[in-house]
């Protein structure tokens, strides 16, 4: 047990860091060349078929760029393609999800409060809203609706606001928050494989031929990176959001997720208009941090199951270390007895009174103001427990 325990803790370590490594390769890319196309201006002198030029400065040297609008009239002999950061970064965060969300699914992607379903049902869930999710995004693109923009925005969000709401009655809070961001994570890099990389091998192909390639093939091309720049923002904050149980384990987690999907294109329509030299939609940070107090408010919503009953004023410590002991000891000890748990998560012992009280605050976002832990709520805390703890919290945290 403690060498598969050793094992699935360096296998996280080592595909996080990676799939961090590779996400950062491939947003990076990804807003410097929405950043380029969108600052390309006309010139003089310039071969045919070029859009535009852009000049650029770093690292003490000076660029110059040009972009074709379809392609150069004979094949480069060296082409530099921008693909494997997207495909790591996918297949990395997939290998992810198998240690940390189907491997310990009662865990972190289960919650029986919410729904009582085997792990593996729970995963089978996760696996077939993924690719039903894409599916149905592709055969949205296919179709033609995605070239009447805004209603095919807003028809996209209301999709994954939806998918979200159905999700947090499904999974845990924490794996509903992963879900979600799995599925943008799995639609932007499917527009890679399955559109990007395939027209601009159409392309080449064309151009090795001699033949004209078809401007369609760019600009369908086109359309699903701008997608992607649109929904990079969100679905960062739906990869880390499993730090923060303010957010992902409390009563109006959706609709947070809901707030993020909006905010996150808001912010990115400031800077893509900027990119492209038009005057600079200052407005887009009043409506972020309107958003963003929204979100702090529903984040101290408290958990889902809400207790109505009456409580003391001054709940003895006695009966929240009893609580405590009972609902979290078992993990939270010099000792676990949780199967699986060898050592105490992240250090923090909880078997003494002197414990819990240094903890009280870290107690409170996860047990009291959330229902994050324990995970899963495998120990089964009720919301009475939870809010006997808040009312500990709320007077002090004394004895």
């Amino acid at each position: 047990m403690l060498w598969q325990s050793v094992a699935t803790e360096w296998a996280s370590l080592i595909f996080r860091w990676l799939h961090v490594v590779a996400a950062m390769g491939w947003i990076g890319s990804s807003f410097y060349f929405i950043h380029l196309d969108l600052s390309l201006k006309p010139g003089s002198g310039l071969p045919d078929g070029v859009k535009g030029e852009a000049w650029q400065v770093h690292g003490g040297g000076f660029y110059r760029i040009v972009k074709y609008l379809v392609a150069p009239a004979a094949m480069p002999t060296e082409l530099t393609w921008f693909k494997w950061e997207a495909y790591t970064t996918w297949l990395s965060g997939f290998v992810l999800m198998l240690i940390v969300y189907y491997l310990e699914a009662d865990l972190f992607l289960v919650d029986k409060a919410v729904l009582d379903l085997t792990p593996l049902r729970a995963g089978l869930f996760s696996l077939g809203s993924l690719l039903l999710a894409w599916l149905l995004y592709e055969a949205a693109c296919r179709s033609g609706l995605a070239r009447h923009e805004l209603p095919f925005a807003i028809g996209g969000y209301l999709f994954l606001v939806g998918l979200t709401y159905a999700f947090t009655h499904v999974l845990s809070g924490r794996g509903a928050f992963n879900q979600i961001g799995a599925v943008v994570g799995t639609i932007m890099v499917a527009n890679v494989f399955a559109t990007i990389i395939p027209n601009q091998n159409k392309i080449v192909a064309a151009l090795l031929a001699g033949k004209t390639p078809d401007p369609r093939w760019g600009a369908a091309g086109k359309e699903r990176s701008v997608h992607n720049n649109y929904l990079t923002l969100p679905v960062i904050v739906l990869m880390i959001s499993n730090h923060y149980p303010l957010l992902f384990a409390t009563r109006f987690n959706w609709v947070i997720v809901a707030i993020v999907l909006a905010l996150g294109p808001v912010i990115r329509h400031f800077f893509n208009a900027r990119h492209a030299d038009r005057p600079s939609p200052w407005w887009v940070w009043g409506v972020a941090a309107v958003a963003m107090i929204a979100i702090g408010l529903l984040s101290a919503a408290g958990p889902r199951q809400v207790h109505t009953g009456a409580l003391p004023a001054q709940p003895d410590f006695a009966a929240v270390q009893e609580i405590v002991s009972t609902r979290c000891g078992m993990c939270h000890a010099m000792e676990p007895v949780w199967d699986k748990i060898t050592t105490a998560p992240k250090g923090i012992l909880l078997d003494d009174g002197g414990h819990i009280r240094r903890y009280a605050r870290l107690i409170g976002r996860n047990a009291a103001w959330s229902n994050a832990m324990p995970p899963g709520n495998v120990t089964e805390m009720t919301a009475a427990e939870r809010a006997t703890i808040a009312a500990w919290l709320a007077a002090g945290a004394t004895d």
